[in-house]
Parts: structure tokens; sequence; C-alpha cells
């Protein structure tokens, strides 16, 4: 049951990030909605997939666990090292300066970094499944950028230098935080010391 939970969650949240790829079904949806109709529809399906993706694998892990394989040791190390620049590129891509220029879509790189370490992590089907959603989309949404009709809009401004210390000093702090608190309490599985 939460197997197939999480997956309508899949379906649902990554269904609603995969339509901001379909530039002309997007025009379509917000000529018909309006953008405020437009953005309050992907809004809430967002939040209902994220939610049952929670709902779905908490209950999977808790109760349907599937073993494909056994990770050995040193890949969950390497999850743990990959988590870091993840984080660290996701925040970069909301505080724009060079690290955002240089890597051009740091939130995808960040989430398909986030994805590849928890495949080669996780080796029950849940897991296999749940980050190798995110790292087909992740994947996916990036080499549609490169064939969006509005690639060429004007750029959004970056910053310095600074903005880049500022995302490297919250993304240690952020990575913290997930690594001692969230994932030990939130997801049940500890990260450091494990």
């Amino acid at each position: 049951m939460g197997l197939l939970v999480m997956i309508l969650g899949l379906v649902l949240f990554l269904g609603a990030h995969t339509l901001t790829t379909r530039r002309e079904l997007r025009s379509d949806i917000i000529a018909t909605t309006g953008e405020s109709g437009y953005k309050i529809g992907y809004a809430l399906v967002s939040l209902a997939g994220l939610a049952l993706i929670v709902w779905g694998f908490a209950h999977y892990r808790a109760t349907e666990w599937w073993p494909i394989w056994t990770p050995p040791t040193f890949l969950k190390h390497l999850n743990v090292a990959l988590m870091l620049p993840a984080v660290i590129l996701v925040v970069a891509a909301y505080l724009r300066g060079r690290i955002y220029t240089a890597v051009k879509h740091p939130m995808l790189t960040g989430v398909k970094l986030w994805a590849f370490g928890h495949l080669l992590a996780n080796g029950d089907l849940g897991g296999i499944i749940l980050f190798g959603s995110f790292l087909a989309w992740a994947v996916y949404d990036r080499i549609s950028l490169k064939r969006r009709a509005d690639a060429g809009s004007p750029p959004i401004p970056v910053g310095g230098a600074t903005n880049d210390l500022i995302a490297i000093v919250v993304g240690i702090i952020v990575y913290l935080a997930l690594a001692f608190a969230f994932h030990p309490v939130v997801i049940g599985v500890p990260v450091m010391g494990s």
C-alpha cells in the first residue's frame, strides 16, 4: 500500500514539475486558468504529491520493505560526501553568484547528486523507485532546458562572490541540520556514525 501511495505521489509531484517543461501546454493552461490559477493548482498538486511521497515511503519502510541488494558501506559514505555539494548547489540556485553562473542549473545538479547518492546507498525497491524517479526527472528537465523555446529569455540577475560565500555557509549549516537532526529524527535513519 505504501509503495503505491508513494508512486502516486511521484506521479503528481514530478508530473507537475514536468509540466513546466511542456511550454505550449503550460501556456494553454495559463490562458485557461490565469497565472494565479496555474500557480495555485501547481502548488496544490505539488504539495499533495510531496505529502503522498513522504507518507507512502514512510509506510513502505515500516511495513513493506523489499530488499533488492545490499549496498556496501563505502557507497553509504560516498552518499554522505555527495550530499554536501548537493545541498550547497540547491542553496546556490537561490543565492545566485559565480556558482550559479558556472553550473548554470545548480538546483537540477543538486537534485541529481542527491538522487544518485541515495540510489547508491539504498538497495531496496522503494528507494530505487523514489531516487531513480527523481534522478530521471532531473536528467530529463536538464535536457529539456536546452530545447525550450524561451531559452533565450532575459537572464536573471546574478550576484558575485559574496552570494557564493553565503550559499556555501548556508549549505553547510543545512547539510549538518539534515544529517544530525532531520534524517535521524524524521526519516529514522542515522547518517553520521552509522
